[in-house]
């Protein structure tokens, strides 16, 4: 646990802030987003839980921005992702497969990421102001906005609607499959003494890309009429 003193200027405070939001981050490399407890972050981050929430209003208030910076990682590293995957002399059939994959693959490499954004609607987006509503919703549209545009670049065949849509149920359909295809230890018990009920046992990676498949073929299928 790190000592602090008190954060004087704009400066040492914008330190402080970071130092929070780093600690949630290494917290969640260590348990889901339902253990993490605002005492518990203030006794790593050697704060007063008084003196966090002169920071971030709530516990939700701090994941949303981590939620935030973490879309952010995802999303500065995509482009270059993208480009080593998808041929773009292939078919746009062939090069929605290859989106697909490289998006799941992605995915699967930023957890911190999807667990939050499987929390997001259920959870972080309560218990907070308007105004910290508002800040991270705007946010949350310039991420999908970014993803519907690297989307389009690599498949504009899909026209830029249905590549808006397509970023925006990405995001969704992540945060579902990530909640199912990560059991709790009494479920991993039930499937170990009986694995007939592992027969609805999700794998992230896999069901994330063949779900998206679908959607992009659908998508193109339809925008081709």
């Amino acid at each position: 646990m790190t000592s602090f003193r008190r954060a004087h200027s704009a400066e040492q405070r914008a330190v402080r802030k970071q130092t929070i939001l780093d600690t949630a981050a290494a917290m969640l490399a260590e348990m889901p987003v339902a253990q993490i407890s605002l005492n518990e972050l203030s006794r790593r981050v050697g704060l007063a839980k008084s003196n966090v929430l002169r920071y971030f209003e709530s516990r939700e208030a701090v994941l949303l921005e981590l939620l935030t910076a973490e879309s952010r990682d995802w999303l500065d590293q995509l482009d270059g992702t993208l480009a080593a995957a998808v041929d773009g002399s292939a078919a746009a059939g062939d090069r929605g497969d290859q989106l697909a994959a490289a998006l799941a693959d992605s995915l699967t490499a930023h957890p911190v990421l999807c667990d939050l954004i499987s929390a997001q609607a259920a959870v972080l987006e309560h218990n907070i102001s308007p105004q910290v509503a508002a800040t991270f919703k705007r946010s949350a549209i310039d991420s999908v906005s970014e993803l519907a545009q690297l989307t389009h670049k690599y498949l504009p065949e899909l026209g830029e609607h249905d590549a808006g849509r397509f970023g925006g149920v990405t995001i969704m359909v992540t945060g579902a499959l990530w909640t199912y295809s990560q059991p709790a230890a009494a479920m991993l018990t039930a499937y170990e003494t009986d694995p007939s009920l592992a027969a609805l046992r999700l794998d992230f990676t896999a069901t994330l890309r063949e779900t998206l498949e679908m959607l992009l073929a659908g998508l193109l299928t339809r925008s081709s009429r």
